[in-house]
């Protein structure tokens, strides 16, 4: 977006006093549900600055006022949202959660369903695709361990276009490789030149990905599922909203439905129809079974 004369050159902004702060807090948290405690406010006014940087503003308020204005505010506010949100990722990242689906939550899984029914499943704040891509690796895996190969997908989400865009691009560095093990990369990686690596065809076709917030996916075109990660991203909601936020998660599991969280995520957070499963190790909670609930 181009910024009006006006508010360009090459003077940095001042200092953000805390009225400023609380502003820009304020339209993070409405926009997105992050919210931004006094602590972090470094994290902000950095991200900000490096935008505004880019865009020749040095002035916060003509800033916040152009990020209102419309389409064109719109636009800036997406490339924005990328300075801000944390894109920190990498493959494999919580073993413990991995091995919980795959060893003791798709045995119960498959002994309820019929025939071949896929596994329908949501990776939320998937960033650029890491997290996505184990599951699907995962889940090809697993899967055919337990009675033959079954089909599944997986609904990749994040509110960042840079990064879904390389999300779908699903190539890798090199030097990523070694954080998947041995015993997925024979069937699961491509080579891609001398430097990077790539995730299998077959695999990429089984992940799709959107731009949907973790505030709005309840009410998100997705159709009931079996699985749902969402790990390291409550962090960044305010304590309060999250509750709201997994209800909202709870209501699109399918009976023997299974929300993994990353441990100390959330506590005291309790739903009538979810009950927890797994270990020490792991935050999982299990949609019950009709049966179950009757």
């Amino acid at each position: 977006m181009a910024a009006k004369s006006s508010s360009r050159g090459s003077t940095p902004p001042p200092p953000m006093d805390d009225l400023e702060f609380a502003r820009w807090v304020r339209l993070l948290e409405t926009r997105t549900g992050v919210t931004v405690p006094p602590e972090r406010k470094p994290f902000l006014v950095t991200g900000l600055r490096r935008r505004m940087r880019e865009t020749g503003h040095t002035d916060y308020s003509r800033y916040y006022e152009e990020l209102l204005d419309g389409a064109r505010g719109a636009v800036e506010w997406a490339a924005l949202v990328d300075h801000l949100t944390v894109h920190e990722t990498h493959f494999f990242r919580h073993l413990p959660s991995l091995e919980l689906i795959r060893k003791e939550w798709l045995p119960l899984w498959a002994q309820d369903v019929a025939g071949d029914q896929p596994v329908h499943a949501l990776s939320v704040g998937c960033s650029t695709g890491e997290e996505a891509y184990t599951l699907a690796l995962v889940l090809d895996r697993a899967l055919g361990e337990h009675g033959g190969y079954r089909r599944f997908g997986i609904t990749a989400t994040d509110v960042s276009q840079s990064a879904l865009s390389m999300a779908r691009s699903a190539t890798y560095p090199l030097s990523r490789l070694e954080e998947i093990p041995a015993a997925y990369r024979a069937e699961g990686i491509e080579p891609d030149g001398e430097d990077q690596f790539r995730i299998a065809e077959r695999l990429r076709k089984r992940v799709g990905f959107a731009c949907v917030n973790l505030m709005h996916a309840s009410r998100a075109p997705l159709r009931q599922l079996d699985l749902i990660y969402c790990q390291n991203v409550l962090i960044y909601f305010a304590r309060e909203r999250r509750g709201e936020l997994l209800d909202g998660l709870a209501r699109l599991l399918r009976p023997n439905g299974l929300l993994v969280l990353g441990p100390g995520e959330v506590t005291g957070w309790s739903h009538p129809q979810l009950m927890r499963f797994g270990g020490r190790q792991t935050l999982a909670f299990l949609r019950q079974s009709k049966e179950t609930q009757a």
